[in-house]
């Protein structure tokens, strides 16, 4: 099914929205915390564990602001995916090729990529040990190997499921978010009852969701099929969104289109060939039957990290392996030679691409700051980006901080409020500003 043509809802032709997202693209790949001081001569050996939006930025800033060191980049994967696109394709919107770009388009001159997967970390040692058993020691380290999807914690579910049965995933890579859109299509073409939510455990980008719980519903009305379909929306615990104000501006939302809630609901199995998901819920368990269900599964770091010193020993984020770092500075707290960027890092907020953007200068600044024996000066307060589709055309652009406040880049925009440039923003903007963020320019 060819993806679908979305309208800006707001009146305006096409051609102008076009001309508005050119320009807000250039306005948003406009370089952020760029250095105006030469490149700093050093014989540094510096490893970057992952090669994702966050490895390829921090290599890409480090070549910037760095002259003789040794920079190698560890990332196994020729294809880069630009991940913010999943739900895009998953709501029919972008073919899955939108998504997908090549790593080494991305590498800077200077770095050498070692197309390999890191099996073990030794902080104690300065030194990581790949797949193939190749040493690499360092003196600095920065880790970026993002997340990994544990499909397999939930019984019954694998991502061969997906395109199947009424099965959505778009986590999963290109392929499977395109199958996602297939059984939501089919699903709007019979109505029934569609299941939505989220895993218990920290996310990426914890906004999409309600993104695709928002788009079914505007595919079924856009159908004329939304009286003909029932949208649960089972939520991991007591709220649908961490930070307060947006979380009743969702209420609102929901009860508008009519998508019923239920609380503290955690999906645990599923019966593919029945069509019924059980979830865990403080009553105990409960069985619920689909037309249509959106897996997403828990997320915890890679097995090689978990199994490393690296994470955090007690609290909130050492079930999963998330890394140790200080929230402000990025440098992990046992190991002052260790960095973290990007989804891996044990912090309140910050697993979406928009975090990356201002995590990385943070942690390179402070980097750089240890080798030159100067003060750092950028520091990190938990900035988060959720363009949080409401239906096609419209969105709110929800922009936050560590302690829940509201952060507006636009504020001509009220980020509670659905605005038809919030979706431009999103759809035409943003991956313009993802692949300078990646060449180290924004």
């Amino acid at each position: 099914m060819p993806p679908i043509t979305a309208s800006s809802g707001s009146g305006l032709s096409r051609r102008a929205l076009l001309r508005g997202s050119s320009a807000l693209a250039l306005a948003l790949a406009t370089p952020r915390h760029a250095s105006a001081t030469a490149p700093v001569n050093t014989k540094a050996r510096i490893v970057v564990a992952g090669g994702g939006a966050a490895g390829l930025t921090v290599a890409s800033r480090l070549a910037r602001r760095l002259h003789g060191a040794e920079i190698v980049m560890v990332e196994p994967r020729a294809e880069h995916n630009y991940q913010p696109g999943y739900t895009l394709v998953g709501a029919g919107l972008k073919p899955a090729s939108y998504v997908k770009l090549a790593t080494a388009d991305f590498v800077p001159s200077g770095v050498r990529w070692v197309r390999e997967s890191i099996a073990e970390f030794d902080p104690t040692g300065n030194k990581v040990v790949t797949d193939t058993n190749t040493t690499l020691s360092y003196d600095f380290l920065v880790v970026a190997t993002g997340l990994v999807l544990d499909y397999d914690a939930i019984q019954g579910m694998s991502r061969d499921l997906i395109g199947q049965h009424g099965i959505a995933s778009v986590y999963a890579g290109p392929e499977q978010a395109e199958a996602s859109w297939k059984a939501l299509a089919a699903f709007c073409e019979t109505g029934g009852t569609g299941l939505f939510g989220r895993p218990q455990t920290e996310m990426k980008c914890a906004g999409a969701p309600l993104k695709q719980t928002f788009l079914g519903d505007d595919h079924l009305r856009r159908k004329r099929m939304r009286g003909k379909a029932e949208l649960i929306y089972n939520a991991h615990n007591p709220t649908l969104f961490s930070v307060p104000k947006v979380d009743a501006r969702v209420r609102e939302l929901f009860a508008r289109q009519e998508i019923k809630t239920n609380f503290s609901h955690v999906l645990k199995s599923i019966d593919p060939a029945k069509r019924v998901a059980t979830y865990t819920t403080p009553g105990g368990p409960v069985e619920m039957k689909w037309d249509f269900i959106n897996v997403i599964p828990p997320m915890r770091a890679p097995v090689a990290i978990r199994n490393s010193p690296l994470p955090w020993q007690t609290g909130a984020w050492a079930a999963d392996g998330w890394i140790e770092v200080d929230r402000a500075t990025l440098r992990h707290v046992r190991f002052a030679n260790i960095f973290g960027v990007g989804d891996i890092n044990g912090v309140p907020k910050g697993k979406t691409a928009a975090s990356v953007k201002w995590q990385a200068p943070v942690a390179v600044d402070h980097l750089v700051a240890t080798i030159t024996g100067k003060p750092a000066t950028e520091t990190y307060n938990g900035y988060t980006s959720c363009p949080l589709i409401t239906r096609i055309g419209q969105a709110m652009l929800v922009e936050f901080d560590y302690n829940d406040n509201l952060t507006p880049s636009f504020p001509f925009i009220d980020p509670l409020q659905e605005h038809w440039l919030a979706w431009v923003i999103k759809e035409k903007a943003l991956k313009a500003n993802y692949t300078a963020m990646l060449h180290g320019l924004a």
